[in-house]
């Protein structure tokens, strides 16, 4: 067991030099605390149903200036968001070398999907993080250090673990600013 729990804290570590080729990237991946991504994408998971939890109908709906999206149209960005990273964690897993393209994450907000109810969205967002951690728990350790292209910049699957990570924390933190509410980002140990 403990061979196990050491291994996975060495291929979860944080991303170091070459594997994120952006700096909006590594400033993302700066930001999410700990040394392990998977024990920190499990905590944004609590993170979110405490959030959601907390919400009014009103403040989901409501698009709070200087911003342009509801409460409801960010989880469901973040939900995008979630698929792509999980794509492109697997692909570059896999070996692909295509040059992934980038997303145009204002083009997905005007298709909707009919916006889902908010029920539903942080299920969505849930079963998509789950799925995720799944994959990287699969992998082979070797794999997260595998790196690939995403509109031609470098990115590994353990750097592109640690930009969902980072990615979800900025949309969340938002949301608790815009809300005016603080929630608890993780499982409390007693």
């Amino acid at each position: 067991m403990q061979a196990s729990v050491s291994m996975s804290r060495t291929k979860s570590r944080r991303p170091g030099e070459g594997e994120l080729s952006i700096d909006y990237h590594r400033e993302l991946a700066a930001r999410v605390p700990g040394e392990c991504i998977l024990k920190a994408m499990e905590d944004q998971l609590h993170w979110v149903c405490e959030l959601a939890g907390s919400l009014s109908a009103e403040q989901i709906d409501k698009v709070h200036k200087p911003y342009a999206w509801s409460v409801r149209q960010v989880i469901e960005h973040c939900v995008d968001a979630e698929r792509i990273a999980g794509d492109r964690m697997l692909r570059i897993a896999a070996g692909d070398q295509s040059d992934q393209p980038a997303w145009d994450e204002n083009a997905y907000a005007a298709a909707r999907f009919g916006l889902g109810n908010m029920r539903e969205l942080i299920s969505e967002l849930g079963f998509c993080r789950q799925a995720n951690t799944t994959l990287l728990r699969r992998i082979n350790p070797t794999a997260w250090d595998n790196v690939g292209t995403v509109d031609g910049n470098r990115i590994s699957v353990r750097g592109m673990a640690w930009v969902a990570a980072g990615h979800l924390l900025h949309h969340l933190e938002i949301i608790e600013q815009r809300c005016e509410i603080q929630v608890s980002r993780g499982p409390q140990m007693t």
